[in-house]
């Protein structure tokens, strides 16, 4: 799923349980993989792992236009769930922040009221909206 969502993202290896072994024949029990230049490495063991994701891990994509945003949030919530301030599980419930990279810049700002606008704007948001965020970042109350 991950490897067909993000441009430039490679599978580097696939270990898969063999005859004999604790996993079940033929499942992965590791794997290494690329998304936008950034190497992971999975596994999975035998038995009953009484755990899922939270979000206590969570990946970043930052974007810089709306129809990334947009692009990523549909492909990563499919069969997932939206969450608030750009967060969402994808159908794995592993944890995504879908984020516009100019946000960063605008909640730094020197001038207090318009991080406060801004942080007021995206408090409201599940996907995040460039044009809204921008918006509240030049309108003065």
């Amino acid at each position: 799923l991950y490897t067909s969502i993000f441009e430039g993202s490679v599978i580097d290896g696939i270990l898969k349980y063999g005859p004999g072994e604790e996993g079940p024949e033929g499942t992965v029990k590791h794997a290494q993989f690329g998304l936008g230049g950034e190497k992971f490495m999975v596994m999975d063991g035998p038995g009953n792992h009484d755990f899922s994701f939270n979000e206590a891990i969570s990946l970043l994509i930052d974007c810089d236009s709306q129809k990334e945003i947009d692009y990523y949030w549909e492909k990563l919530t499919e069969g997932g769930e939206e969450g608030p301030c750009g967060w969402l599980k994808d159908k794995f419930g592993v944890s995504w922040q879908v984020n516009p990279r100019v946000l960063r810049k605008m909640v730094a700002d020197p001038d207090a009221e318009k991080a406060a606008r801004v942080t007021k704007a995206f408090l409201g948001m599940k996907k995040f909206n460039i044009e809204e965020l921008t918006k509240a970042y030049e309108t003065a109350m």
